[in-house]
């Protein structure tokens, strides 16, 4: 007997976290993969080798035949699907979810911040620019600097530059002139940290948020996330909160949803606040702290959201928990490192298969427990061993 099935576009370590939490439900996982040795792929058995571009075979993934179910539903592991082959899906009667309508604010920043804007959220001022005499006016407007992003096809660091001239980003102007992603400019927010408000919504309209977490950066890359986010004002909270529901609400998303934000101290007549600064419309980096950390994890929570099933209870079950990833290893195998990690016996350890490069998120470990310094102090040292970072106090 076989469970619903959920298609889902992309190979890599979110598909891949999918898996356990598919299994406990008797969901049957579909993954379309870029290769057969994906991290997905390695871990799946229906796993199907195809590009996220390519329409027939994403359609494939989701046909049923004699032997062979029809997907239930499709959702994605990343926002990199053109518009076009979500809409062949829906055109044969399986749901795409999130819809190709929500997930392009997650896929064109352009897009987002106009929606955004409409819907009253917080964000940094921001303009679209044109050529490079409009970066200049923007510039001139806002001291001198800032924040030019491609409006496509950015993530982890890629794709953002903090400029002073228009002349730092000229070939990004010259690709957009010859049909290459727009460009849009952000002011310089000065923000005391990073913060993520992860929630899941359903079909239905039901919402489930997890605490709020605090995310660390290296290198445009998330290092840390320590949930829930310390020493976090309520009142701020609550605007965080507030603010990310109304993203859910506004685009209709559905399944799990990361808003990424700042947290702006206060000054002068302002109050502290909060701004949105970018949107992932699938499980996020900022919460695989839920996995061992809440009741239920974004993975399963993300599985019922598209089946629009009851959403699970994202209540903390630890005091503190603090996720730190693994970017890169001088190590041959990660898993040589397994008997000084696994030494800890409050460190969770996950290892995504991948081959190992310089600043590639290979896994992440997560510790719990009541004190906050020693808990993120085991999963630093935790995660250096598995880069091996020798000199890692």
């Amino acid at each position: 007997m076989t469970g619903p099935v959920v298609a889902v576009i992309g190979g890599g370590q979110l598909a891949r976290m999918m898996a356990p939490a598919a299994s406990a439900l008797g969901v049957h996982l579909r993954v379309l993969v870029e290769a057969p040795t994906g991290s997905a792929a390695q871990v799946l058995a229906d796993a199907p080798v195809g590009l996220p571009a390519d329409v027939d075979a994403v359609v494939e993934l989701v046909a049923g035949d004699t032997g062979r179910p029809a997907a239930r539903v499709l959702t994605v592991e990343h926002e990199h699907v053109p518009a076009e082959v979500a809409h062949a899906v829906a055109e044969r009667g399986v749901p795409v979810r999130p819809r190709p309508e929500a997930l392009l604010h997650a896929r064109d920043k352009v897009a987002m911040r106009r929606r955004l804007g409409e819907l009253g959220v917080p964000g940094p001022d921001w303009a679209e620019l044109a050529d490079a005499g409009a970066l200049e006016a923007f510039l001139a407007d806002h001291d001198g600097v800032a924040v030019v992003k491609t409006a496509r096809g950015g993530y982890d660091g890629k794709g953002v530059r903090v400029v002073r001239s228009a002349d730092e980003v000229a070939d990004w102007f010259a690709a957009a002139a010859d049909g290459g992603p727009g460009l849009l400019a952000e002011e310089r927010v000065p923000f005391v940290r990073e913060l993520a408000v992860l929630l899941a919504r359903r079909p239905s309209g039901e919402v489930r948020v997890w605490p709020v977490t605090q995310t660390v950066q290296a290198g445009g890359v998330c290092a840390e996330a320590i949930a829930p986010a310390p020493g976090l004002d309520p009142a701020l909270e609550r605007s965080a909160v507030d603010a990310a529901v109304r993203v859910a609400e506004g685009l209709d998303v559905t399944g799990v949803l990361a808003v990424e934000m700042f947290e702006v101290p206060a000054a002068g007549d302002e109050p502290a606040r909060v701004l949105v600064n970018e949107l992932a419309m699938r499980p996020h980096n900022s919460g695989h702290w839920t996995i061992e950390g809440a009741v239920t994890s974004q993975f399963e929570q993300h599985l019922r959201a598209v089946l629009d099933l009851p959403l699970g209870e994202t209540r903390a079950v630890h005091r503190w928990s603090v996720m730190a990833n693994v970017l890169g290893s001088s190590l041959e195998r990660l898993t040589d490192a397994l008997p000084a990690v696994t030494a800890d016996p409050g460190v969770h350890v996950h290892l995504y298969g991948k081959e190992i490069r310089a600043g590639r998120k290979l896994g992440h470990v997560t510790v719990c427990g009541d004190d906050l310094d020693d808990v993120r102090a085991r999963a630093l040292a935790a995660a250096a061993l598995l880069r091996g970072d020798s000199d890692h106090g």
